[in-house]
This record gives C-alpha cells, sequence and structure tokens, in this order.
C-alpha cells in the first residue's frame, strides 16, 4: 500500500447519502434530506451558489414543495409574478394575455414566478445552513466505486488532500456533463439543436411598459423579454437565424445585440449587461435514472429546450420523488426495492417532457412555413380569445406548471376501486380548501398521509386509535368533510378514504374507511 492509499484509507468519512453536484436539484434534494433527518454531504466544485440568474420560472409545483420547507412565501416576495405577456410584430402589440390567473382554482399557486436561479439556490443554502447543514463547496467528485453495499467515492477539495468517503448512495445531480453518468455508462440519448441559442439579463430602453413578458413573433426564430426586479431589467432569451453558421463559443456580444436590434424590428436599447450566454441545446435523457446504488437527478439525466422553463423545476420534482423512497429506506420502513419505482416514475416524465418542449420550440420558433404563418398571423388573433376558456386554462395550465404530471402507471399506484372517481390513484393530490385553508396546510409533515372524507356524524376514533398504534410514526391522520368542492373534484358526496404518498400524490383512494387496505398496501408496495 503506497502513502496515497494509507492516506485516502486514514480519510474515510461514513455518510448515508452522498450528493454530487450543489445546484438547485442537488441543494433541493439536500433540503428534502434535512425533512427526513437523512445523513448526508453535499458537495460542489463551484465557490458557492451562482451568482448568475441563469434558469428562471418557477412553477406551481416547485412552489407546492418549497411550502414544506417553508420558503414559498419568501420565493413569492422576492421574485416577480408573470401578470400578463404581450404578443409583439415589428414593436406593435397585436395580442395581450392575461397570466396572472391561469391556474385559479388548481393550486395556491396560479401563475408563473420569476425568480433567478441565483436566488432559488441562496433560499435552499440558506435553509440548510439554517438547519445546520454545509455544502463542501470547492469540492469535486473524483472518481467512485460501488458494491452492492455501499459507494466508494474519491472526491478531492481545492488545495486539499484526497479524501475518501463511504455512502449507502450516491445522487449524481452534476449537470449535463455528469461523471456519476459517464462512469456508469449510462446512455444519454437524443438530438441536438443546430440553432444557437442566447441568454443576456440587461436593461432596456423602449417604448414598452416593465409590466409584461414580451414576445416578439417571428418567422423562424425566437425572442422573448422577460421582466424581472429592478428599472427596466429583462432577461432575453432568443436564437440566431439558421443561417448563423458560427459555434457557439465564438459569438461575441455585439453580434447577440445586433440580433436582438434586427429581430425586434424596433427602437431599443439593451444597455448595463450583467451576463450572457450562447449554447447549443440538446435534447437528451438517460437509458434509466439509477444503477445500484447510484440514481441521477436534474440535467445528469435529462436536458431540453428552455420552452416552459421547465429544467430547474424537473430536476426539482427528481429530488423530490427519490428523497422519500431514499429516506424511508433509510429509516428501515420500506425495502429497498422501492428505489426501482424513481427510475419507473421518473423515466417516463422526462420521456414526456422531451417530447412536449420539443413540440413547443418547434411552434414558438420552427422554421416550418406553416408554422411561421400560424405563429404570425394568426395566432395573435386566436390565442387570447382561446386562453380565457376555462377548458383550455384546465389543460394547459397544469401541463407547464407541473401539477399535471402524474404516476398512474406507477406499480405504486393501487387502482383497485379508484374506477367511481375523477382523480384516480398515482394523480397529484388535488387543491382545495378546507374552512378556508389549503388542504395542503395538512400535508406537511414528511409521511405518508390517511384522509378521510367524512361526515362529521360518524365516528372515527376506533379507526384514529388503531393507526396510533400500528403506523403512527410513518403515517398522519386528517379528516375532512365531503363538502360541495370536495365532491365536485372527487366526483362523489359519499365517504371515502385517501392514501397519500409523502411527495403528496395519491396510493390509492377507496370507499373503504378501514386501515385493512392500508395495511396490505404497506405490505404489497412498500415494506416487502
Amino acid at each position: 500500500m503506497n502513502d496515497l492509499q494509507v492516506e485516502l484509507t486514514d480519510a474515510i468519512i461514513q455518510t448515508d447519502v452522498l450528493i454530487a453536484g450543489a445546484g438547485p436539484t442537488g441543494l433541493a434534494l439536500a433540503c428534502q434530506f434535512v425533512r427526513y433527518g437523512i445523513d448526508f454531504m453535499i458537495l460542489d466544485r463551484a465557490e458557492g451558489v451562482t451568482p448568475y440568474s441563469k434558469a428562471l420560472g418557477v412553477h406551481a409545483r416547485t412552489l407546492e414543495i418549497y411550502e414544506q420547507l417553508g420558503l414559498a412565501k419568501q420565493a413569492v416576495v422576492e421574485g416577480a409574478i408573470a401578470q400578463k405577456a404581450r404578443m409583439l410584430k415589428s414593436g406593435e402589440v397585436l395580442a395581450e394575455l392575461d397570466l396572472s390567473n391561469l391556474g385559479i382554482g388548481l393550486t395556491a399557486y396560479p401563475y408563473v414566478l420569476f425568480l433567478e436561479q441565483s436566488k432559488n439556490e441562496q433560499l435552499l443554502d440558506d435553509y440548510l445552513q439554517r438547519n445546520s447543514k454545509t455544502v463542501q463547496w470547492q469540492t469535486e467528485l473524483v472518481s467512485f466505486s460501488q458494491t452492492e453495499e455501499s459507494v466508494t467515492a474519491q472526491v478531492k477539495a481545492v488545495g486539499g488532500v484526497p479524501q475518501v468517503i463511504e455512502a449507502k448512495y450516491l445522487v449524481g445531480c452534476d449537470g449535463p456533463k455528469s461523471l456519476v453518468r459517464h462512469t456508469l455508462g449510462l446512455e444519454f440519448g437524443g438530438s441536438t439543436f443546430e440553432r444557437i441559442f442566447y441568454v443576456a439579463d440587461a436593461q432596456i430602453d423602449w417604448k414598452l411598459p416593465h409590466d409584461a413578458l414580451q414576445v416578439c413573433l417571428l418567422r423562424d426564430s425566437l425572442l422573448v423579454f422577460f421582466p424581472l426586479k429592478g428599472k427596466n431589467r429583462y432577461r432575453i432569451v432568443g436564437t440566431f437565424p439558421e443561417a448563423f453558421s458560427k459555434d457557439e463559443g465564438d459569438v461575441l456580444y455585439a453580434e447577440i445585440e445586433q440580433s436582438i436590434q434586427a429581430e425586434a424590428d424596433f427602437a431599443l436599447r439593451v444597455h448595463d449587461v450583467e451576463w450572457f450566454s450562447t449554447y447549443k441545446v440538446h435534447s437528451r435523457h438517460v437509458s434509466q435514472f439509477s444503477q445500484g446504488r447510484c440514481f441521477l437527478a436534474g440535467d445528469a439525466a435529462h436536458v431540453h429546450t428552455p420552452v416552459g422553463a421547465q429544467g430547474m423545476n424537473t430536476g426539482i420534482q427528481d429530488g423530490y420523488n427519490l428523497a422519500w423512497k431514499l429516506a424511508f429506506v433509510l429509516n428501515n420502513k420500506a425495502d429497498e426495492s422501492i428505489l426501482e419505482t424513481y427510475n419507473e416514475e421518473r423515466l417516463e416524465n422526462a420521456k414526456h417532457l422531451l417530447q412536449t418542449t420539443d413540440r413547443a420550440f418547434n411552434i414558438a420558433a420552427g422554421s416550418n412555413w406553416l408554422l411561421a404563418f400560424l405563429r404570425t398571423t394568426v395566432v395573435p388573433f386566436v390565442f387570447p380569445h382561446l386562453i380565457r376558456r376555462d377548458r383550455v386554462k384546465q389543460f394547459l395550465f397544469p401541463l407547464i406548471s407541473q401539477i399535471g404530471i402524474q404516476y398512474r402507471h406507477s406499480s405504486l399506484s393501487y387502482h383497485a376501486g379508484d374506477q367511481q372517481f375523477k382523480v384516480k390513484a398515482g394523480d397529484r393530490m388535488p387543491y382545495f380548501l378546507v374552512e378556508g385553508q389549503s388542504v395542503y396546510d395538512k400535508l406537511h409533515q414528511p409521511k405518508f398521509h390517511l384522509l378521510i372524507f367524512s361526515n362529521p356524524s360518524v365516528d372515527l376514533d376506533a379507526l384514529k386509535t388503531e393507526l396510533e398504534s400500528w403506523g403512527s410514526k410513518f403515517i398522519d391522520f386528517n379528516v375532512i368533510p365531503v363538502n360541495s368542492q370536495v365532491a365536485e373534484i372527487f366526483g362523489t358526496n359519499q365517504s371515502f378514504t385517501i392514501l397519500l404518498r409523502p411527495d403528496n400524490y395519491i396510493a390509492f383512494i377507496s370507499t373503504e374507511t378501514s386501515l385493512d387496505r392500508v395495511k396490505t398496501y404497506f405490505k404489497e408496495r412498500i415494506t416487502d
């Protein structure tokens, strides 16, 4: 054994989970582990949270997760709600859309929030620090190997000596060039868009008020201005025309500004640029989200076009799905086989996400002559009328906000008994008010939730006592009256039971109000 091996052996650190990467995905995953009392380490080669705005949109499903951490209100205060969007052609407003309450009645957050990635990361990092957890900044994962019992990782801090970390599990949240994914040898299949995207944060002087998302309708390009907090501050996202042939690394800012001026086709002045970036967009996902004791999340597992602001939100959803499963296994409340459902559920979502974002990009900026005609001529006059219709809102908002993601095909979704209900096993728990407050206010504990929907006259004391003696450590209990809103959402005015997973997806829904089905569910799907 040489000196380095001795040094490494002496420095072995033990932990339950090692998180490689402290962007939004890794930080959000770490925050979930705090909720569950899981021992973890998180590291990143960066000096600290990103100083750049990067990702911008925060959707309702992410805010529901932030709510469980006590961060949603702060996020909304620090961000800006997308109030409206204007469709422009040569500087003239062709249409204006009200975006402020697209999801009214579907969530406590019926809008898109503009909150820069840097601020999201700071919120999450502050949460960790308040809970006596810190990111190992300027530290990178060098290599790792795994056995049936553990993962052994070599890490190195800047200017430090190599260290060995032995973890029960490893989660790679280390971005599109993921070392974890490459080491596991997982396929990252898909395609690359030849168009070059650019993004810049700057101030803009023009005739338009600073109160809306400004969308330029172009024949074969994308150009959108997102209002940021601060006087005349905007995030600019665009693509160069197809004829533009430079590599992304060779593009000068002057060329970006020239493209903005040409495509906007009206008077504007861009100044005080805070940062800019150019890149080609890849549309790819892994062949599987896990291998052995190693898992992938966020950009390490899927990348796609920025249309719809899905990337950061999807990574946070990945971690939310994985966290409770790892926590239940580590706390000996679930069999290790439950971890297979992470790949089962999130791979299906990634495939659907890529199809949706690819299609949306082609509609928004594709050069097909028919799409270009519809985009510049028909959409500005038809879409404003469509988006006012409740049915259109109820289709579009769940799709964009990610509250519509469902796991009906998952082996954790038990469908026996849900045929008569409008809501099915695998669906996100619908939002509604109970005595004037969100039902989600009752769902903050990191547990399964047994919800009994019943009239006040029904005696449930015996059931509650039985639950307290059997499973109160991992299941909490709530009784909710069957009011008119509940009856409309679920399709019944009779008593019924819902078992919710810790991530607030429905495990099963049934007309039974006993613990028999709950016990069977745990035996067959969780602990067996």
